[in-house]
């Protein structure tokens, strides 16, 4: 049985969000890729193949080398899901502007 990887287990590790940043601006080999960190470049690929697994990054192949590209698609879920917290908050903290600006003017 194949268990697929969780995109939120995925982005849990700061590792694989720094990688996932560093190619939101430019496909990159994975050489390229572990020269931002200090690891080996053995544990770069095993980010790389968990990210590739969630379908949060997409291979590319150009010639002999792969680069590595964020998957946009996939990262609009994670914003999809984040939204439904992003309205309670703005919901929240409007009330509290409102509790707030009524007590100013009860102060007056």
């Amino acid at each position: 049985m194949e268990t697929r990887r969780d995109i939120f287990q995925a982005i849990a590790d700061p590792t694989r969000r720094a990688i996932i940043a560093l190619i939101a601006l430019q496909a990159l080999t994975p050489n390229a890729i572990a020269e931002h960190f200090d690891t080996t470049r053995q544990a770069v690929s095993k980010h790389l193949r968990i990210l590739t697994e969630c379908e949060l990054v997409k291979q590319e192949y150009k010639g002999r080398e792969i680069y590595y590209q964020l998957e946009i698609e996939k990262m609009k879920e994670i914003d999809k899901w984040i939204e439904q917290f992003r309205k309670i908050w703005e919901t929240r903290f409007n009330q509290l502007d409102n509790v707030l600006a009524t007590m100013k003017k009860q102060k007056k």
